[in-house]
């Protein structure tokens, strides 16, 4: 039986294949580029601040560098790296389907989403230096090429809508039979809450940016208060898809875990229905809390209130989810093959994550925080360790049926170890220098910071050997690494029912659920 690698071979096959894994792998290779292209510039970032006064570069480079880096990792990597690149490898073979429901708009997804990035790449002959929140009046004014970048990210925002409303359809209509929706596999769930946030938000901050090149080319003052407009409406518009653009990249992220926690536990996942119904408790409350961003822009005392309740509120849901995930393990038969270290290592660092934001969710210490370093360690162990971490976690367990070769384990734990310790060193730090009175974004510093950033400019650079490592332990073994069997981690779901790498059409009959994809039997030694 011929599978998606092997059926037709050519560049052009792959352009314009209709088959979901091949659109999965383009998605892939895309934006794991633009990952490293971006962890270049923070390298650089890094670099600067090694020591203080502008020693490398001057302050306006620098802050191009911290502008392109945010712009590539929040734009061309995290958002879109879970839903477009594995949730289109996985949802139908998860749920028993042969293909997504729409085919052909899959396809003109990633055209789109292609475009968009060749149009942000044109951007790059007069980079921004705006920061990638855009703040208005400055990216209204400035003759960087803001318009040309937003106009790249709204093709990738587009993009990112239609693959959503395919995810959605997908999922209600092609389940197989007797997959009821408590059948699902709780990757199905993280993706489905995901496609929802996209479909509602990412409307919003399209219409925004729109919004914004019109007053750069109309003159015409939605923001600029020179011209009659209000700067903090765009941090309204902004703000009401940037927050629950977390929750896009983290829920994914958060399915992959459910999925590997029971496997290499040998046990059932514990609550299953309360971790699907927390998925979309996370993605609907998450609309509900922007405004924590804001606490210092100049909001009614009522407007902080309600926002830094509910920002507290969006904690609950998240705490079912490391609850039911520690119960899980509890007793388990646990097996620390790479998959399950770098989910433990998600749950360690987004544990931090989580129990660092209310600092920046109550309002009396959100003021003294606020663009602070404080806030650039929250941001990276919400997304690094929550975001990265679940990716890392899901290419090493899904790394065998997506090629048909296994991974070298010793590499895979060396790679581990650096990318951990260069992480907590980097970033862990930032704390400190935060609650210190650190400022994010500055260029240079006074001297009594640079010890601190000295280790953390240290620690990226053990963070890097660790990527670079783990890269080179993928492209490897896709020649050199043993060949995969069909069930190498004894899973339960139906991709794991399918040869590895998945037939084109993944199933010769479409299977009949009859149970639920959790029950686990002990794994021999």
């Amino acid at each position: 039986m011929k599978n998606y690698l092997n059926e037709t071979r050519g560049l052009s096959s792959w352009i314009f294949t209709l088959d979901h894994k091949r659109i999965g792998i383009m998605y892939l290779c895309i934006i794991l580029f633009f990952f490293l292209v971006g962890g270049v510039f923070g390298l650089l970032v890094r670099l600067e601040l090694l020591r203080p006064n502008n020693w490398l570069m001057s302050s306006q480079t620098y802050n191009e560098m911290f502008t392109l880096h945010g712009v590539i990792m929040i734009f061309l990597f995290v958002i879109p790296i879970i839903p477009s690149a594995l949730g289109n490898f996985f949802v139908p073979l998860l749920i028993g389907a042969r293909d997504v429901a729409f085919p052909r708009l899959n396809l003109f997804s990633v055209w789109l989403f292609g475009a968009g990035v060749l149009v942000v790449i044109a951007s790059f002959s007069h980079p921004i230096d705006t920061g990638w929140t855009f703040y208005t009046p400055y990216s209204a004014r400035t003759a960087a090429a803001v318009t040309i970048l937003v106009g790249g990210i709204f093709l990738m925002g587009m993009s990112t809508i239609l693959t959503a409303l395919n995810f959605i359809v997908t999922i209600h209509r092609l389940r197989a039979p007797g997959m009821t929706w408590f059948r699902l596999p709780l990757f199905i769930w993280g993706i489905y809450a995901t496609s929802i946030i996209n479909i509602i938000a990412t409307p919003v901050v399209g219409m925004t940016f729109i919004l914004l090149v019109a007053e750069r080319i109309f003159g015409i003052g939605f923001f600029d208060p020179a011209k009659g407009g209000d700067p903090l409406l765009f941090q309204h518009f902004f703000w009401f898809y940037s927050h629950p653009a977390v929750y896009v990249m983290i829920l994914p992220a958060m399915g992959i875990i459910s999925e590997i926690i029971p496997v290499f536990s040998r046990k059932p996942i514990f609550g299953y229905k309360a971790i699907a119904y927390s998925s979309l408790a996370i993605a609907f409350s998450g609309f509900l809390v922007w405004g924590h961003h804001m606490f210092v822009a100049g909001m009614s005392n009522a407007a902080d209130i309600f926002f830094s309740f509910f920002t507290f509120s969006v904690a609950v849901p998240t705490g079912i989810k490391v609850f039911n995930w520690i119960a899980t393990m509890y007793k388990g038969s646990i097996h620390l093959d790479t998959p399950m270290i770098y989910a433990l290592t998600f749950i360690f660092s987004f544990i931090i994550g989580g129990l660092t934001g209310p600092f920046l969710g109550a309002l009396a210490t959100d003021v003294p925080l606020h663009d602070t370093y404080f806030v650039v360690a929250h941001f990276h162990y919400t997304m690094m360790g929550g975001t990265v971490m679940g990716l890392f976690a899901g290419l090493h367990y899904w790394y065998p049926k997506m090629t048909g070769k296994m991974l070298n384990e010793k590499t895979a734990k060396v790679a581990w170890a650096l990318v951990f310790v260069g992480f907590f060193v980097t970033f862990f730090n930032m704390f400190i220098l935060g609650m210190r009175g650190m400022p994010r974004r500055w260029a240079t510093y006074p001297p009594r910071f640079q010890t601190e950033h000295i280790i953390s400019t240290v620690g990226s650079w053990i963070l890097a050997a660790g990527i670079v490592i783990m890269f080179y332990n993928f492209i490897r073994c896709l020649k050199k690494g043993e060949k995969a069997p069909p069930n190498p981690w004894g899973g339960r779901t139906l991709e794991w029912q399918v040869p590895s790498p998945p037939p084109t059409e993944n199933f010769s009959e479409i299977p009949v659920i009859t149970d639920w994809p959790y029950s686990y039997p002990k794994r021999e030694e």
